[in-house]
């Protein structure tokens, strides 16, 4: 082997110890960090060696922004009130409606109802009262400030209609209703019983013909009876 050959063998492959290895990585990592301060040097210099207007200009963007982003969370707030405010109306207008459908409800028989009055009881063992009897009796639960009444099983509402039966004795709007009478009458107590016991009043004249009438006050009365809603053929709503 020629002395050129040995000289290219010793060389080559490289042999490299454990501690070059860590030189070389050392030298690396330091590289690096120099590199990264001189990149950032660089950028502070820009706003060190820019001009008065170009910062003031730069400082006017900022608050622009932030105007902005102020302006927009302002517009956002004004839309969350807004909406609030609109669930509160229809939650209101929703809550008003229902209470007037159960008021017309009350009104109609469709609904049962319940609140202080009065209890009507007459008993007709001889057979003496009429329709008319009873239907004086009605008007003079209403004029006295009745607002719902129930006749044994029968709802009366505007429309409600007696008739004399041979057979039966009284008829509520067709059907068949035997003594005793019971009213069952939401209203003032202390308008509803004086009103039937006034001199010559409902009571007195039903006593005429041997009935035994009582008239009890309740703070609690419940009219339960229903009437089925009554879909008109012809009418329709003026705002349909």
């Amino acid at each position: 082997m020629t002395g050129r050959q040995r000289l290219k063998a010793a060389l080559w492959p490289p042999r490299v110890t454990r501690a070059q290895l860590i030189v070389a990585l050392l030298l690396f990592v330091l590289g690096l960090g120099l590199a990264i301060q001189v990149r950032s040097t660089s950028d502070d210099s820009v706003l060190r060696g820019a001009r008065q207007e170009d910062l003031v200009r730069l400082l006017d963007e900022v608050d622009d922004r932030a105007r902005r982003l102020e302006d927009e969370e302002r517009r956002l707030e004004d839309q969350r009130t807004e909406l609030e405010n609109s669930s509160d109306q229809a939650e209101e207008a929703r809550r008003q409606t229902e209470q007037k459908a159960r008021e017309l409800g009350v009104l109609a028989g469709t609904v049962a109802a319940q609140g202080p009055g009065i209890t009507l009881t007459i008993n007709d063992r001889a057979g003496t009262v009429e329709a008319d009897m009873l239907l004086n009796t009605l008007q003079e639960l209403r004029a006295a400030g009745a607002e719902a009444i129930q006749i044994n099983d029968v709802r009366v509402v505007a429309d409600t209609y007696f008739s004399d039966d041979l057979d039966s004795g009284v008829r509520i709007d067709g059907r068949a209703v035997s003594e005793p009478y019971r009213f069952e009458v939401i209203g003032n107590p202390q308008d509803l019983e004086p009103a039937l016991n006034i001199p010559g009043g409902v009571v007195q004249s039903l006593e005429k013909e041997q009935a035994v009438v009582s008239v009890r006050r309740a703070n609690k009365i419940v009219v339960d009876a229903l009437r089925a809603a009554e879909q008109p053929d012809y009418a329709r709503s003026s705002t349909e």
